[in-house]
């Protein structure tokens, strides 16, 4: 294997896994610790990844290269909107989230004018083991997000946040429904709902609604509430598509890797 072929190969995985360490992607790709380590040196000195804590993310020039900035500035300027229409019509706190690495965060939220209400303040970071939303992204994270995930000792919030085993048998029934309710994870007596937005196959965030169950526990309820969701979605999806004309990162990776 080539030194390029290296670099190409450790930056394909950061782009993949969002989250990883030397020694895992030493491991995972056969390379020395040593040498894996100076080709994170001069990645970092180069923002194609950030470094927190031993813990190596996307840094700068491998999101915008990959076009996750772009998308992720175009889901915040247009995320409120979406999310305050669908609080006209469910009445109930719509919250916008992606993955950060290991975890989730609000990206955007809309909130009812209404005394009891579930609140997220935006840029908050909120477990992906527990929440609909949050649970909605682990669905489709890359398997190196997931195992690290389910490996920590994860906190239960409620007597109803799910175990790592219970998780992990319900991803692929996540994934065939396209959809997800979650009662009481977070905070007793809250009732979410959450679907995946895509863009260009790939997943850049979740709708998410939060209200008590005590308002939004009938089944005609949470079937309207997905169909608005689930439109906006599409229209979500339909706008950042027509918005960018990007390749996924490792497709970029993969025509450097084999040109000439």
């Amino acid at each position: 294997m080539s030194s390029f072929e290296r670099g190409l190969k450790i930056l394909a995985e950061i782009a993949t896994c969002g989250d990883a360490t030397v020694d895992a992607v030493a491991t995972r790709l056969g390379i020395p610790q040593s040498t894996t380590y100076r080709y994170f040196k001069t990645l970092k000195e180069h923002d194609f990844v950030q470094e927190d804590d031993g813990r190596y993310r996307p840094g700068r020039a491998l999101l915008e290269m990959s076009g996750r900035n772009h998308s992720q500035s175009l889901l915040a300027d247009i995320g409120t909107a979406v999310l305050k229409s669908i609080v006209d019509e469910v009445g109930e706190t719509a919250v916008m989230v992606i993955r950060v690495g290991t975890q989730g965060m609000c990206l955007r939220r809309a909130e009812p004018d209404k005394s009891l209400k579930y609140s997220f303040a935006v840029n908050e970071l909120l477990p992906l083991h527990a929440g609909a939303g949050q649970r909605i992204l682990l669905a489709w994270a890359p398997p190196d997000v997931v195992r690290q995930v389910l490996e920590r000792d994860l906190p239960r919030f409620t007597e109803n946040t799910l175990t790592a085993q219970q998780i992990q048998a319900s991803l692929p029934h996540v994934r065939s429904a396209g959809r997800l309710v979650s009662r009481g994870e977070l905070d007793v007596g809250s009732l979410s709902l959450a679907v995946p937005v895509f863009s260009r196959g790939e997943i850049v965030c979740s709708l998410n609604i939060a209200g008590p169950e005590t308002r939004c526990g009938s089944k005609s309820w949470i079937s309207s509430a997905f169909n608005v969701m689930e439109e906006a979605a599409r229209c979500l999806t339909s706008s950042l598509e027509s918005a960018t004309s990007f390749q996924s990162s490792r497709e970029i990776l993969n025509e450097h890797r084999y040109a000439g």
